[in-house]
């Protein structure tokens, strides 16, 4: 499998957009501080980090016109050049920090309406993974994405 990069780390309360940062400090079964709209202390399956591709907004945009920031997807981490899909079920690093794909991250009727009509269908099996953080440690922009062997 091939391996990609962080190219955007996004962290916030509820009820705002998450705001950029360069780097964040990952805990393992709570999420990234900082990240007050998804951090637990005891976070549930998938609920702990949500990734997305920059090629699959780079494709909404492409297919359907519609333009989403990394921001706007309302993900933690913005990846290039991994295929987050392939990564259900697998484990995975960002960074130094250990993690596990649960499921992937369906658009969901909230962003649609944060955003604009077609962003549910246009995101369809290209929204995102869900995942677990099994260690803690730091992600930063540039950091890489890469699967674990075996």
């Amino acid at each position: 499998m091939e391996n990609g990069r962080v190219e955007g780390i996004f962290i916030g309360p509820p009820q705002a957009l998450p705001a950029p940062v360069d780097r964040v400090r990952a805990f393992a079964g709570r999420g990234l501080e900082g990240n007050t709209r998804h951090f637990y202390d005891d976070a549930g399956p998938g609920k702990a980090l949500t990734l997305i591709a920059a090629e699959a907004l780079e494709g909404l945009e492409a297919d359907t016109g519609i333009r989403v920031g990394p921001s706007e997807s309302r993900r933690n981490v913005l990846t290039r050049g991994i295929d987050l899909n392939a990564l259900v079920g697998k484990r995975f690093r960002v960074g130094d920090v250990e993690c596990e794909g649960v499921e992937l991250c369906e658009p969901c009727t909230t962003l649609q309406k944060l955003t604009e009509p077609g962003v549910l269908k246009g995101l369809v099996h290209r929204g995102g993974l869900n995942a677990d953080i099994l260690s803690d440690g730091e992600i930063a922009v540039g950091d890489p994405v890469v699967a674990a062997s075996g």
